[in-house]
């Protein structure tokens, strides 16, 4: 009685088994930035966007930066097949309201990205979304060192936004 239990587990596995071989054998998976025909690869079409302008400092740092992470420090492209209009909006908060060591008071500033991203030659909207990037700091009472601070702070969240759209892009354009 009991090897015929066994038995029939046995067979089960061995069923469940073969019918998991054949689902897996259809997935693909594929290196982001794998080489691929020329210009069809992940890497060139990053390299092939077009970035509206900024509306501020930190809107220019956001879209410096994805130009540099894109193109590869190449600048932007002069034949673009994708155009990203982004719309960069920031902004700055105490996280205590009372001073913690040495007159400093922690703060944070949050860098918010809504984007849509384009395929120029149909016009067809491929991604849009809203990423956000939070830096902290320390808020001094030096109104100059407060003030460099907060543009570090900015810079540091500028940049790290920058990172969180270009890996959207990159697993947009990777999905195509």
């Amino acid at each position: 009685m009991l090897s015929n239990i066994t038995n029939n587990l046995l067979r089960v596995g061995r069923i469940a088994s073969v019918a998991a071989l054949v689902a897996l054998a259809g997935c693909q998976v594929k290196p982001l930035y794998a080489v691929s025909a020329p210009g069809t690869g992940t890497g060139q079409q990053l390299a092939a966007i077009e970035f509206s302008p900024a509306e501020d400092r930190i809107g220019q740092a956001v879209r410096n930066e994805l130009i540099f992470l894109t193109a590869g420090g190449a600048g932007e492209s002069k034949t673009p097949a994708y155009r990203l209009t982004m719309s960069v909006s920031s902004f700055r908060q105490n996280v205590l309201d009372e001073q913690v060591t040495f007159n400093l008071i922690p703060g944070r500033v949050t860098v918010i990205g809504s984007y849509t991203f384009t395929r120029i030659s149909d016009g067809k909207v491929l991604k849009t979304a809203q990423r956000r990037a939070t830096a902290l700091l320390d808020v001094s009472a030096q109104e100059f060192a407060e003030m460099r601070a907060y543009r570090d702070a900015e810079n540091r969240a500028a940049k790290q936004l920058a990172e969180f759209i270009r890996g959207d892009i990159a697993t947009t354009l990777g999905r195509q």
